[in-house]
């Protein structure tokens, strides 16, 4: 079976569409694209975090916030977000978006993140099915805890979801 590949929507800085790219020659190249990242919190106020699973094309290892990823071209943002919490975590929630903002960092494996990022929250409060493809492992963690063991072990958390954490309407959030 060849797999197919995966295209990203290609914007300008106001986030209109200029194009699509196979996704790794995009994060090659540094070209900016539509993102998302997904934080699920239970009522409990504790945020379900996903270690990545090793054969990620990057940040495999590494721990993140529920789930990201990018809309298919023709897909709305909101829509993908459903998709890849599904796909991901096996399960599917109410999103509500808080922000979308642009960040650009060189990644250690020569690919570069210039992404267009728009920041979606949910609840839920059973067990995930996480896909062993996507997903090493995962967990719930306060907030303050999360920001106690990224700044203990930065090394250990995506680029992005340090830059998120740091956000006053993720810590300040009661969610829907």
């Amino acid at each position: 079976m060849v797999k197919m590949q995966q295209e990203v929507v290609l914007i300008d800085k106001y986030n209109k569409k200029i194009g699509v790219e196979e996704k790794i020659k995009a994060h090659k190249e540094g070209k900016l694209h539509r993102a998302f990242s997904i934080f699920i919190f239970n009522s409990q106020d504790k945020l379900l975090i996903q270690q990545r699973a090793k054969n990620k094309y990057h940040s495999g290892g590494l721990w993140s916030n529920t789930v990201c990823g990018h809309p298919k071209p023709n897909e709305r943002t909101l829509q993908a977000a459903h998709r890849r919490l599904k796909e991901e975590m096996g399960f599917d929630c109410k999103l509500k978006k808080l922000f979308c903002f642009i960040y650009n960092i060189k990644l250690p494996n020569d690919l570069i993140e210039n992404e267009y990022d728009c920041v979606f929250v949910g609840q839920f409060n059973r067990t995930p099915k996480p896909n062993p493809k996507e997903v090493a492992n995962y967990k719930w963690i306060s907030l303050t805890n999360l920001k106690k063991e990224i700044a203990n072990n930065p090394n250990k958390y995506t680029a992005w979801l340090k830059i998120i954490i740091k956000n006053k309407k993720i810590l300040s959030n009661k969610i829907l």
